[in-house]
């Protein structure tokens, strides 16, 4: 396969950057898009150019890190699957394929398609935890949970923190994100004692951030690697309230 790529390059948040054209050549249907990206910097590299700067590390799909906009969608456009995942196959020899980072006030630009991504981390650092001392590992049913309430707590600890909900959504919430993991310890009660103190952090450190607010259009969700719900963003509104009102205690 051959195809004409356009690929952001940046040197650093303090110069603007630009749509550089580049052409990957012999790439098989068999790559991932992070290997044929992986051939382009070889041969950039051996012609004495600077290879392509991009964010990467599992390659499995499970750490998040591989945040690229490809034709204009988080991830590209197979559904339920991180950029590390999609494979060339999925696209036709000739094809031209546009390859931007997240564009988010909050994601500040490292260098070409790197971004600052912290955001989510000083997120998770202030309530995404249970800070209980829980002793000894209980028997696994002693603590009796229902089945529908498990696997919902389960379904929003999939969230994997990539951030392409905040790059999908127009106003660059992070509501998915942080709806996931709310729901993910207000659903069980190991996360109960915490539960307003932790909502009423996490959403004001949101907000500190600079993200912005979510109206409900869905983007989130579909362009989701883990297909988290929107119902995570319901959840979180609701913990949110109930904890204004307790007092955030």
């Amino acid at each position: 396969m051959k195809l004409n790529l356009l690929i952001w390059r940046q040197p650093n948040r303090e110069r603007a950057g630009r749509m550089v054209p580049y052409v990957a050549e012999d790439v098989s249907p068999d790559m991932s898009f992070l290997e044929m990206l992986d051939v382009v910097n070889e041969k950039l590299i051996k012609a004495g150019e600077a290879p392509i700067a991009f964010d990467s590390d599992c390659r499995e799909g499970i750490c998040g890190m591989c945040s690229l906009v490809i034709n204009g969608i988080p991830h590209g456009h197979e559904r339920a699957t991180t950029v590390c995942q999609l494979h060339m196959r999925h696209f036709t020899d000739g094809q031209t394929i546009t390859v931007e980072p997240w564009r988010a006030r909050a994601f500040p630009p490292h260098k070409d398609l790197m971004v600052d991504r912290s955001a989510l981390d000083r997120i998770i650092a202030v309530g995404g935890y249970v800070s209980i001392n829980a002793g000894g590992a209980p028997e696994a049913n002693s603590t009796p949970i229902p089945r529908d309430i498990a696997e919902a707590a389960m379904d929003a600890a999939a969230c994997i923190g990539c951030g392409a909900c905040v790059a999908a959504c127009k106003n660059a919430s992070a509501a998915l994100f942080v709806g996931a993991k709310v729901s993910h310890f207000a659903l069980l009660p190991q996360g109960h004692p915490e539960r307003a103190r932790r909502v009423a952090a996490m959403v004001a450190q949101m907000d500190a951030e600079g993200f912005g607010n979510c109206s409900n259009e869905g983007e989130c969700e579909a362009v989701c690697p883990k297909e988290i719900s929107m119902a995570s963003i319901a959840r979180l509104r609701r913990e949110y309230i109930r904890a204004i009102w307790r007092g955030g205690k």
